[in-house]
């Protein structure tokens, strides 16, 4: 009995690393964020991770402006450095929301002090570097969460912003297309989700990801065509 017993627990922690809301979340309240409220007109989110890329930021930043759509950056700390620190800037000024991503699912482990500390001294380099403070909010890499996570979170007043069910780029499965990301994202949409994609490689700061930003391009107006408008989750 003691074996199913070990199992269950277990199963329960391990599910807080899979990239959907469970019982932590639940017991978090507004802390956790996985679906924006419905609003008129109804209004989907893009969000993007692992930047800023040089390779990437610029040209994604391209196809948002000529777009008019604002949307949300989770920027790695490793990745904020003076050569980056104009497309962050470019990022406030074109409208967009700027917010905190860890670079590692290990972050989870940190007691509640650590992941407060942690992202206080993110967030003020990346307001030294380009001048503008981030939004409080942060994501976890993966989805990756603890309660001391969450503990920490509250401490600093930050909200944990995950994700809609299917609505990402990552495809372990297959190569990461144009594409497949779109025949992935768009048919799933409604009011309210909150998509991911990759402007970044966490191991690659400088990996080129081009369909991230095909992928923005051909998503925009297939949402708009849908009546959706865009907001940042900030």
């Amino acid at each position: 009995m003691w074996w199913v017993i070990a199992a269950a627990c277990g199963l329960v922690v391990l599910v807080h690393t899979l990239p959907a809301p469970f019982l932590l979340d639940a017991m978090a309240g507004k802390r956790g964020v996985w679906h924006m409220p419905r609003t008129s007109p109804p209004t989907v989110y893009l969000t993007y991770d692992d930047g800023p890329n040089p390779s990437t930021t610029p040209d994604l930043l391209d196809a948002l402006d000529r777009e008019g759509v604002p949307a949300t950056f989770f920027l790695i700390d490793a990745h904020v450095t003076e050569e980056t620190a104009p497309l962050i800037m470019r990022m406030f000024s074109d409208g967009h929301a700027v917010a905190l991503h860890s670079g590692e699912r290990w972050d989870l482990l940190h007691s509640s002090t650590g992941i407060a500390k942690l992202l206080t001294a993110n967030a003020d380099r990346i307001a030294t570097l380009a001048g503008s403070r981030p939004c409080r909010a942060f994501r976890p890499h993966g989805g990756w969460r603890s309660r001391s996570m969450y503990k920490g979170l509250e401490a600093i007043d930050y909200r944990l912003i995950g994700w809609g069910w299917m609505l990402w780029d990552v495809d372990p499965l297959h190569a990461r297309t144009t594409d497949r990301i779109v025949n992935r994202i768009a048919p799933r949409v409604r009011a309210g989700d909150i998509i991911v994609m990759h402007d970044g490689n966490h191991r690659a700061p400088r990996e080129p990801r081009p369909q991230t930003v095909e992928a923005t391009s051909r998503l925009i107006p297939l949402l708009r065509d849908r009546g959706f408008a865009f907001g940042t989750v900030c």
